[in-house]
């Protein structure tokens, strides 16, 4: 049996301040010069810190923490970070790979950290800063859920050692509600701050932005009139631009390819129905293991007006006509045979698979990337 796969985004943030800095030339300097509204000032307080214990600080960019600064922890545990900044950032305080913090920096703060440097991670606190609270916040909410994933896979693999089916399907939707948990608090807590860069980077990176649409727009209207400039800006708007278009509420596109007789079936050729567009592929191990969930919705809401549209990434002709037969996929298939370049998945933004878009019967996108127990249950509330 298949381990099962991190369904939480554990490694986004926290997976981040454990890449590789790369050498830039520094932006700021370890002085105690005061700081005014051009420059920012970052103190630090640790205990179990020796006298000479380097601190390095790290900018977040687009793919990895950039090395900015280094500072010389003195004899009483102090430290100090100061300087000019371009705009508003995301920065990691790290003493070594065990033993680091995030803050959010900007020109006009004074931001103090103290902590255990031997227990740097689970002890710092932040003041002078409220983006530095929300990254504290987010940051520890994402360790327990976390630490919490990694024990459910631990249940997983044991259950799949021993064959134990019924128990992989229970850790499996557990796996999903803990997910889904821990994107409703990462949500909450942008929803308080939408002016922050900090809640800009959380939906543009970690909580999926196609499937909070809403909430990253809202974000991006408050940064666009208040931090137009802003690199974390520009990123989330280039991010939400091409998903105007799937978004929720919207009509869904068009969609008209080959069935596995070679005759073209239009998406629209299905209004009056609840239809759910299903992208995937027999060679996906996911859509594959997903496929049965969709089949036991499809036989107990097929006769109350529920259709489904799949619409496969296959290049091979055999294996996609194989899949659907294997898994009995008793209902509307298309493809263009295109893989990846399918013009349906270009029209639609596709990055990965399975993906799903539930429509209405006008053909309005109602729901997005509905999985086992959401899906019957969504159905079951549409189709009362």
């Amino acid at each position: 049996m298949p381990k099962m796969k991190s369904l939480l985004y554990v490694g986004a943030l926290l997976g981040m301040t454990n890449a590789c800095n790369k050498n830039t030339t520094p932006t700021s300097s370890a002085t105690g010069a005061a700081t005014d509204a051009s420059s920012y000032q970052l103190t630090g307080q640790l205990q179990n810190a020796p006298a000479g214990t380097k601190v390095y600080l790290a900018e977040l960019g687009e793919t990895q923490f950039v090395s900015r600064d280094t500072a010389t922890v003195d004899d009483k545990g102090q430290f100090t970070f100061s300087g000019n900044l371009p705009e508003a950032g995301i920065y990691q305080v790290k003493l070594d790979e065990q033993n680091q913090a995030l803050v959010a920096l900007e020109n006009g703060r004074q931001v103090q950290l103290t902590g255990n440097a031997q227990q740097f991670s689970q002890s710092y606190t932040v003041k002078g800063s409220p983006d530095s609270d929300l990254l504290q916040q987010i940051s520890r909410s994402m360790q327990t859920s976390r630490q919490q994933m990694q024990r459910l896979e631990q249940r997983f693999n044991q259950a799949a050692e021993q064959n134990r089916r019924d128990s992989l399907a229970v850790l499996q939707q557990k796996a999903l509600t803990l997910q889904t948990q821990g994107s409703a608090g990462l949500a909450r807590l942008v929803r308080q701050n939408p002016n922050s860069v900090v809640s800009a980077f959380v939906v543009t990176s970690i909580i999926n932005p196609d499937d909070n649409f809403a909430l990253a727009d809202s974000v991006a209207n408050v940064l666009k009139k208040n931090r137009p400039d802003s690199r974390f800006t520009k990123a989330l708007v280039a991010r939400l631009e091409p998903l105007r278009t799937t978004a929720v509420g919207v009509q869904a596109p068009e969609i008209s390819l080959p069935s596995p007789e070679g005759k073209a079936v239009a998406l629209s050729s299905l209004r009056g129905k609840y239809v759910l567009i299903d992208f995937w592929a027999s060679w996906c191990g996911p859509c594959r293991q997903e496929n049965p969930n969709v089949v036991k919705a499809y036989n107990k809401f097929k006769a109350k007006g529920f259709e489904i549209y799949s619409v496969s990434f296959d290049q091979d002709r055999g294996k996609w006509l194989k899949a659907i037969q294997n898994d009995k996929l008793t209902w509307t298939h298309v493809s263009d045979l295109k893989g990846w370049e399918s013009a349906a998945g270009q029209t639609y933004g596709i990055k990965s698979i399975p993906q799903s878009y539930l429509l209405d019967p006008q053909g309005r996108i109602i729901a997005k990337n509905l999985r086992g127990e959401a899906l019957d249950a969504t159905l079951a509330s549409v189709l009362k």
